[in-house]
């Protein structure tokens, strides 16, 4: 049922971006905990090592293995050691990258805060948990916060495609599923989503299928899906499938991959995405290729880009139960912001709001104005 649209506004509050937030440990999870080393700004994986030494990650933080406890290596095919890291001790010390074993696969995810409505914060296609490293602090303050590498990206394992029927696995109801049963293993309560990217449909899909879990739904730029087959010309359908299949099943799909997953290709893609092009650091664009360049990265890649059929956000939006926020960067160049103004109409959709001069992820370009966002409609829907 749509309703009129509400009036869009602008936040003009500012906020901290500092990275500084709470980390816990889970039975049967395994945690790594990261101390920020000021200033150090080096391009290495934050994944982990087999031997007990000191780690740095692509945006500072360190993290020093015992000898008891040595890391290992999420992804690979040995199983993640039951103890916790050891860091020395530090007021900043607070953030914790931890290991949840879902269904058999390893999944990493980030945490943070002691106290308050526990919200978790879903990436885009391509991206990780790490996008959300100018947030975490920051709401970690009055909430209980969770980053998620959903499967087959970031530091979370990659099943091979090829191991299931073509577009069966990495589809929007596996992620929605992870989603649902992160908050029931890990969270253990309700949760607010906050979404960017694909990340927003993965988000709705979840509240859907769980409506007793999600609480509320803040979607950043959500992915309008226009590649989606219901979205092409009748005539232009069998192209499509015949260069999917291309993709997927010849070499061609791996020379693409190769061209695109490198610094120079990956800082294009972002500074044709980002307004402020001052954002695009080499600390982003690490951030983004590392966990790219795993094993089975290329082929999770391409098989979503083969992926246009599952469910439309315009679709999912009328079964949503609880309260969704939609903010839009009006300077997305992938996800026109006239487009996404249609989704005020929809029942559950209580605002829109329009993030002037910012592009498809404002969460990492403007967090000055999305963390209020974020804290204001969290606290909305938690009174009472």
């Amino acid at each position: 049922m749509a309703r009129s649209s509400p009036a869009s506004y602008t936040l003009p509050f500012s906020a901290s971006s500092s990275f500084t937030s709470h980390g816990s440990s889970h039975k049967g999870i395994f945690t790594v905990k990261w101390i920020r080393r000021s200033g150090l700004r080096l391009p290495i994986s934050p994944k982990y090592t087999d031997s007990p030494s000191s780690l740095v990650s692509s945006y500072g933080y360190s993290c020093v293995c015992s000898v008891k406890n040595p890391a290992v290596n999420p992804v690979s095919g040995r199983k993640p050691s039951d103890g916790i890291l050891k860091v020395p001790s530090s007021s900043e010390c607070d953030v914790s990258s931890s290991i949840w074993n879902w269904r058999g696969y390893r999944i990493r995810y980030q945490s943070s805060g002691k106290n308050g409505p526990a919200l978790i914060l879903i990436h885009g296609f391509g991206a990780n948990s790490d996008h959300w490293r100018k947030n975490i602090s920051f709401l970690s303050k009055t909430n209980r916060v969770y980053s998620i590498d959903l499967i087959g990206y970031g530091y979370s394992e990659k099943p091979n495609p090829r191991d299931f029927e073509a577009n069966s696995f990495y589809t929007f109801e596996t992620w929605a599923a992870q989603l649902n049963d992160f908050c029931a293993d890990v969270v253990k309560e309700d949760a607010f989503f906050i979404c960017n990217s694909i990340g927003g449909v993965v988000g709705l899909q979840a509240a859907i299928m769980e409506p007793q879990i999600c609480k509320g739904i803040l979607l950043l730029n959500i992915s309008l899906r226009m590649l989606h087959i219901k979205k092409q010309p009748w005539y232009g359908r069998p192209f499509i499938k015949s260069f999917q299949s291309l993709l997927r099943n010849t070499e061609l799909g791996k020379i693409f991959y190769n061209a695109v997953a490198t610094k120079e290709s990956v800082k294009s893609i972002l500074f044709q995405c980002y307004h402020d092009k001052s954002a695009v650091t080499d600390e982003l664009v690490q951030i983004i290729l590392q966990p790219g360049l795993d094993p089975g990265a290329a082929d999770v890649f391409l098989e979503f880009i083969c992926y246009s059929g599952g469910p439309l956000p315009e679709d999912l939006l009328p079964k949503v139960k609880c309260p969704v926020l939609v903010a839009w960067g009006d300077k997305d160049p992938w996800e026109p912001i006239e487009l996404g103004k249609a989704f005020a109409n929809f029942e559950a959709v209580e605002d829109f709001v329009v993030l002037p001069n910012v592009g498809h992820c404002p969460q990492d370009e403007a967090p000055d104005i999305v963390n209020p966002l974020i804290q204001s409609f969290v606290k909305r829907h938690s009174e009472g």
